[in-house]
């Protein structure tokens, strides 16, 4: 099974073969009396930047929460499906999963009403987080360790029409852009043996109905969607028209009138009606060379995304609305690098793919050590990771000891060297017995490294501000 960004990849560019064809039967057709194809095209590429995040968040909606035939699916709309474990190589729906805490997984239907989320008491030394995401992938709001503190609470979270009053015993009002959202819940975990105690915090989480909250009858309900089928094949070409089903439940943002009235001018948009199979054989070569542009566009945005430190980039990709303020290329990377991240104090988040010297990182041919000095292990108010993921897919990795990360709960069973620094060896053979406890598998290929550093510390040392902190990561150096 494909991730979301293979998927979307793919769907920019494995048509091109066809393309050229299209393009010279076009243009030989229509070039000297069209002058709107180039532009048409120009706007096509900038569509593609624009709802490149909208598409993936619905593909990994219709998976989890529309579609009960996958093998992904988690639970209906305003239901919560708690994880009891964290994410391995068999979860391929999110590309760059995180593997450190149990999910809690819930997607919010606003429409008929807005939907209560109560959080526990949760101890104070165990870190979690309630972040919630809507259809733009805006981070719009936190409950949490960080955000609201550890006390049991209420929540409401309503739609972007909603006009009601917060409700009675509600500490704080959540507005989401869209009438579809994600709730998505983090809880930490030590170890192990710990993992009973996640589940019992996660037992605490409920979502409700506010008429249910309330004790009230429940409104008429929203009328039924006929949520279109997302998959590998259908992305291909249906790009457009997955983003023109996707954006009825998004109401216009002030710094989307001029993407939504370029949008609009080639069909897509609310009240629109694309269908790419009925587009003319020009209208489809503009559609497929747009798409093409913008697809490398953003994976050049990634690679480029914050400041190289050490052979890491350091970025922050992950934020509200105002946080983006109409960079739609910025929104698309942080989608493509890693969908649902967090914001920047909540979580940062340093990746590579080379070593200290700027090498590309190959399991296949190399072994890589990385070591922190004594005393200078990444500062966090909660906990720091190292994930390892197979560099083309993005994805966990199947190994002979079932560890994809490195992290600082796992830190009294680490060996230390003798003058106090941490020593964590990357490759995909053991280092040996004497090695094996600091070992994180690598894939015999292409690796790609992300480091979590969840709440980090704001004063020095300290990784923010993003890129320009007291605190950096250290290069991997190769070994023989």
């Amino acid at each position: 099974m494909l991730t979301k960004r293979q998927l979307l990849q793919t769907g920019a560019a494995a048509a091109l073969p066809i393309v050229a064809s299209m393009l010279n039967s076009a243009r030989a057709q229509t070039s000297a009396s069209r002058p709107g194809f180039f532009k048409a095209r120009d706007i096509a590429e900038e569509g593609f930047i624009y709802g490149l995040p909208i598409v993936m968040n619905y593909g990994v909606m219709y998976e989890y929460a529309v579609d009960r035939t996958s093998s992904q699916f988690k639970a209906a709309f305003n239901h919560i499906k708690n994880e009891p474990n964290v994410f391995t190589y068999k979860d391929t729906a999110i590309p760059t999963p995180n593997s450190d805490t149990p999910y809690s997984l819930a997607w919010l239907d606003l429409r008929a009403e807005p939907i209560v989320l109560s959080v526990p008491a949760v101890d104070p030394k165990r870190y979690y987080s309630v972040m919630l995401c809507d259809g733009n992938t805006y981070n719009y709001g936190y409950i949490g360790s960080r955000a609201t503190g550890s006390d049991a609470g209420d929540y409401m979270v309503v739609g972007p029409h909603w006009k009601g009053t917060t409700a009675p015993g509600i500490k704080k009002l959540f507005r989401s852009s869209t009438q579809f959202t994600l709730a998505a819940y983090r809880t930490q975990l030590f170890d192990v043996a710990d993992l009973d105690n996640v589940k019992k915090v996660q037992a605490g989480y409920q979502v409700r109905t506010l008429s249910a909250y309330l004790g009230q009858s429940a409104p008429p309900p929203a009328p039924a969607i006929d949520f279109p089928k997302f998959d590998k094949e259908l992305v291909k070409l249906n790009f457009f028209e997955f983003l023109d089903f996707a954006l009825q439940f998004a109401p216009e943002q002030p710094d989307e009138t001029d993407i939504r009235a370029r949008l609009a001018s080639i069909g897509i948009g609310p009240g629109k009606t694309f269908k790419f199979k009925d587009l003319s054989l020009e209208d489809k070569a503009e559609i497929l060379l747009g798409m093409k542009a913008g697809d490398r566009k953003v994976d050049a945005a990634v690679a480029a995304a914050g400041k190289a430190v050490n052979g890491w980039r350091v970025s922050s990709l992950f934020g509200d609305s105002a946080f983006y303020d109409g960079d739609w290329l910025k929104r698309a990377a942080g989608a493509r690098g890693g969908i649902y991240g967090n914001d920047a104090e909540e979580a940062t988040y340093p990746l590579t793919r080379s070593d200290g010297d700027g090498n590309t990182l190959d399991g296949s041919a190399h072994n890589y050590a990385l070591t922190f000095p004594a005393g200078q292990l990444p500062p966090v108010n909660a906990f720091w990771s190292l994930t390892m993921y197979d560099g083309k897919t993005q994805l966990l990795i199947e190994n002979p000891i079932n560890r994809y990360l490195v992290n600082s709960p796992m830190l009294p069973s680490l060996k230390t060297n003798a003058d106090g620094s941490l020593t964590l060896y990357i490759q995909n053979k053991s280092p040996g017995a004497d090695k094996e406890s600091n070992w994180l598998p690598a894939p015999n290929g292409p690796i790609y490294l992300v480091m979590r550093l969840y709440w980090p510390k704001t004063t020095p040392p300290s990784i923010l501000p993003v890129g320009e902190g007291s605190w950096q990561p250290p290069g991997l150096k190769r070994v023989s």
